[in-house]
């Protein structure tokens, strides 16, 4: 097929040349036609002139759904936020702020508790008991073993996912597997820090059995909250939803108001202390950030 516009996705890009996969399968590598002024990133859908030889050049860009910053990668539909259950141990604060990022990017999460093969530290314990019942969906696999790896393949049919976690927790071995070895460099974590050394260098999509595609992410990062209103962040907080129905007041912040739905759930034990710990992090971040944009 050459000189009809066809639509793509772009999964690759290496020293100004894209690599767009046509919806029939065909991969094409591609230049940008001069007129477009928008960057191109992974996981773009475009539409592009097929020339010879599976060459192409890229017209436009078809609108986006998102468009993620770290790293660089447009219309994505669901993250895996991978944790060990040790070697590191899990980090609870770090995963409610992807959580909630998730979130408000409109993109569907999924914890997956990596390293099921060792004993699960007791933070682990505490992700396996109380967020499945908050309505997050909650896997544990291991990368290493290949351990219900292919509840992972099924689940990312369809999509276009990014990983997130900490470094160390197997990401990058994870991808390797998914991926039929694919053999991104990994590195052993540190005994002595017990953290993962960080290993990715370029973002790229990898397909998952011809019908879903996976990026690397950076496995760590100063993850900002973008600008919102404090009164909006329980919106996204399901498992507090039941509870706000029983606060007084409609714009209540569940902080250090009286007759708070939430903090009454939180006194007799129906939202741990550390999720709502986590939530009031957050929500003095958020209330930081409301002053400098008044």
């Amino acid at each position: 097929m050459t000189g009809q516009e066809a639509v793509g996705l772009v999964f690759k890009n290496y020293s100004g040349f894209y690599y767009v996969q046509a919806v029939e399968g065909q991969v094409y590598e591609c230049k940008i036609r001069g007129k477009l002024k928008e960057t191109v990133v992974s996981g773009d859908w475009v539409t592009f002139t097929p020339l010879d030889s599976g060459r192409g050049i890229i017209e436009s860009i078809q609108e986006r759904k998102n468009l993620l910053y770290r790293p660089k990668i447009a219309n994505v539909t669901m993250v895996l936020i991978v944790m060990a259950v040790d070697r590191p141990a899990p980090s609870l604060a770090l995963l409610d702020r992807l959580l909630l990022l998730a979130a408000l990017q409109k993109i569907e999460p999924c914890i997956l508790l990596n390293k099921c093969d060792l004993e699960p530290d007791a933070k682990a314990n505490l992700i396996m008991d109380y967020y499945p019942q908050a309505g997050f969906k909650v896997l544990s696999i291991s990368a290493k073993q290949q351990l219900n790896l292919e509840a992972v393949r099924d689940l990312l049919q369809g999509q276009i996912a990014v990983l997130a976690g900490p470094s160390g927790v197997g990401k990058t071995s994870l991808i390797n597997t998914l991926t039929y070895g694919l053999n991104l460099k990994t590195q052993e974590v540190s005994r002595k820090i017990g953290r993962g050394r960080h290993t990715t260098r370029h973002v790229e999509l990898f397909p998952i059995d011809k019908q879903g595609w996976i990026a690397d992410t950076p496995g760590f990062s100063v993850l900002d909250l973008p600008a919102m209103k404090s009164t909006e962040l329980a919106d996204y907080y399901p498992d507090f939803s039941v509870f706000r129905e029983e606060c007084r007041f409609t714009d209540c912040l569940h902080f250090r108001e009286k007759e708070c739905g939430v903090k009454n759930a939180l006194e007799n034990g129906k939202i741990p202390d550390f999720r709502y710990n986590n939530y009031i992090q957050l929500l003095e971040e958020v209330m930081e950030k409301e002053k400098c944009y008044r």
